[in-house]
């Protein structure tokens, strides 16, 4: 236990830092490429904290263990809207676009949807795998083009009347990939000691997948969020929970299928965990809409409050694998 919470401790220092980096190397690189903070937060930053989840689901495929494979992304996901969404509008309102509600969040709806079909057979096969891999592939070259062109369309006199940061391509490329390397290293070292204590515990696989490891593998997302919101670069924030989530949905679950297809239980093929997923997706987006494209501090306490009720209900749901 005392190796276990030092695990826990180091892991949370260096995803803390790593954080740091990665925020302000994508934020500097963004702006000299003469694109949006929103589509370095979909695509750089969301990819980059997402990487955790990618180890943890091909492990837990290898392994034979599907239940915590699924688990880790669901949770993952409704950890990254419900509980680090709740908190970043606690600490700072997060607004978000009308062009994001429109589109990004309506792909990740979709994309959400479409783990049904796929799971429905209680299995992840390697054609569903290279499906979902397309749609990803698809997707993201689709939505990082119209978001581009929209934002160079709409600040094409404000990009050229900025001033030129002082800092380097090289110097942020290198910030982006310490950061990285930083919530890599952090995110293992948390979960190995956060996962070390819920053994002792003796939850069940879909229960261990679903609470330990995706809050686990979330880290870098909520720490990533956090920073991005105390410096007041919301973009970042909306950019990487939405970008994050159809990562996680369409190309964790796809590479994990490839590398080994794995079977889930019925819990996570249309019942209820699967409908929380969805019903979660859609309060992040009620939550933006009603408070004028802003998710104020009152939507921050309800995602909390759905997020707190989650976690009751997987603990319910407790039992020896």
């Amino acid at each position: 236990m005392i190796w276990a919470t030092l695990f826990l401790i180091v892991g949370l220092l260096l995803l803390w830092r790593g954080a740091d980096f990665l925020v302000g190397g994508a934020v500097g690189l963004a702006e000299r490429m003469g694109v949006s903070q929103l589509v370095a937060g979909l695509t750089i930053v969301a990819m980059g904290t997402s990487a955790p989840e990618v180890a943890a689901a091909v492990a837990a495929g290898l392994a034979g263990k599907g239940d915590i494979a699924i688990g880790n992304i669901y949770g993952s996901n409704i950890a990254n809207l419900a509980m680090i969404g709740g908190i970043v509008a606690l600490i700072r309102p997060l607004e978000v676009r009308a062009a994001t509600l429109r589109r990004e969040i309506p792909a990740m709806l979709g994309a959400t949807l479409l783990l049904w079909p796929v799971v429905a057979n209680l299995t992840v096969s390697r054609i569903d795998a290279v499906v979902l891999l397309s749609i990803f592939t698809i997707l993201v070259a689709y939505t990082v083009r119209t978001a581009r062109t929209a934002e160079m369309e709409g600040r094409v006199e404000e990009l050229h009347a900025a001033v030129e940061p002082p800092r380097t391509v090289s110097r942020d490329v290198l910030s982006i990939a310490i950061g990285l390397v930083g919530l890599s290293v952090g995110a293992k070292a948390a979960v190995t000691g956060a996962v070390a204590i819920g053994s002792r515990i003796g939850l069940s696989d879909a229960v261990i997948g679903s609470t330990i490891i995706a809050v686990g593998t979330s880290l870098p997302e909520l720490v990533t969020c956090v920073v991005a919101a105390v410096k007041g670069h919301h973009d970042i924030s909306v950019g990487n929970l939405v970008g994050s989530n159809i990562f996680n949905v369409l190309f964790v679950t796809g590479i994990a299928g490839l590398v080994r297809p794995f079977r889930v239980t019925a819990r996570f093929a249309g019942g209820a965990d699967f409908w929380i997923l969805v019903g979660v997706s859609v309060l992040f987006a009620s939550a933006a809409l009603v408070g004028g494209h802003t998710i104020r501090r009152r939507g921050g306490v309800v995602l909390l409050a759905v997020y707190v009720a989650y976690l009751v209900y997987l603990l319910q749901s407790a039992g020896p694998a």
